[in-house]
């Protein structure tokens, strides 16, 4: 698969142009939107601290073929948007009313960003209304999952911490609505959880986002993916030690080592991160689904036939 990603740098889908329908364009992913349904199209686009950083190869596949195999897996916890996959990137969904809270779930105190778990926790804020037990250490799992929900940034926005009761209090959702999704939350990370340890993995936290269809939440956007998601391997988690990661940190520490941590712009990806970046990627999607990854080598001509 290496001389597949050496191959692939040159072909990356970087944008796209089609005349389907309304387009939106977002950090990562290409939006068309028609007649009650919407073309999603996950770019080869990486971003990381709010910006898009370059390309990966094979990304975009990577996302598209992983969330539709965790949307198959727990689709009889909760149902979601996806109508059918018609090509590697492509996800045609039923448009929904989107809920503008994000649900983060957290099985453990970890991370590295402003808003994450373990920064807010070490520096003594408390933005999600935890009430966590003192003495916890970095990387150490909790004694059941949380959930610290953000607000759903509108573009050129930064997501931000939010409590349930200001979710309620601001209108976003009802105390019933929050309960029924928190629940929801909740039975998806420990499903995606078990899984994940069958194939040695550990799924240290993820976020949802939901949608009203038909008068239903439905699970709408991605799930489980590495860009929504962080996992450790199982055999490498000694509690107080880094764990090894399949994940988008690596790209995240690798901007940190360069001094980069969101203001400003962003140091240029080298080639040898991008490909580290696919193999990581692409590792993911093996281990967790058990599935070998057929990539699609080249430029992307399955975009002449996507259509709404």
């Amino acid at each position: 698969m290496s001389n597949d990603i050496q191959a692939q740098l040159a072909h990356a889908l970087e944008n796209t142009h089609l005349d389907i329908g309304e387009k939106y364009e977002g950090k990562v992913r290409d939006v068309y939107k028609k007649g009650g349904k919407m073309a999603i199209i996950a770019t080869d686009r990486v971003s990381a601290f709010d910006k898009v950083l370059g390309t990966i190869p094979f990304r975009g596949q990577v996302l598209t073929q992983m969330a539709q195999f965790w949307f198959d897996q727990t689709k009889d916890i909760m149902s979601n948007h996806v109508l059918q996959v018609p090509a590697p990137n492509v996800m045609i969904v039923a448009e929904c009313e989107p809920v503008m809270v994000e649900f983060v779930v957290r099985g453990y105190i970890t991370g590295n960003s402003s808003t994450s778990l373990w920064k807010t926790y070490s520096e003594g804020r408390d933005p999600y209304g935890l009430n966590l037990p003192a003495g916890l250490k970095k990387h150490q799992k909790l004694a059941e999952p949380v959930i610290t929900p953000t607000t759903k940034a509108e573009q050129g926005e930064h997501d931000a911490p939010i409590t349930p009761e200001e979710i309620v209090r601001r209108g976003l959702l009802t105390k019933d609505e929050y309960d029924e999704l928190a629940r929801k939350t909740t039975q998806l990370y420990k499903r995606g959880a078990e899984f994940a340890a069958k194939n040695g993995m550990i799924l240290v936290d993820t976020k949802y986002e939901f949608g009203k269809l038909n008068g239903e939440f439905v699970v709408i956007d991605e799930i489980h993916t590495p860009d929504s998601s962080r996992y450790w391997y199982a055999d490498s988690y000694v509690e107080g030690e880094e764990p090894k990661a399949l994940d988008k940190e690596f790209i995240r520490q690798w901007l940190l080592d360069q001094g980069f941590s969101g203001d400003g712009e962003p140091p240029a990806l080298p080639d040898e991160i991008r490909i580290e970046a696919a193999r990581r990627y692409i590792e993911t999607y093996e281990k967790i689904t058990g599935a070998q990854f057929e990539g699609a080598v080249g430029s992307a001509t399955w975009l002449n036939q996507v259509t709404l």
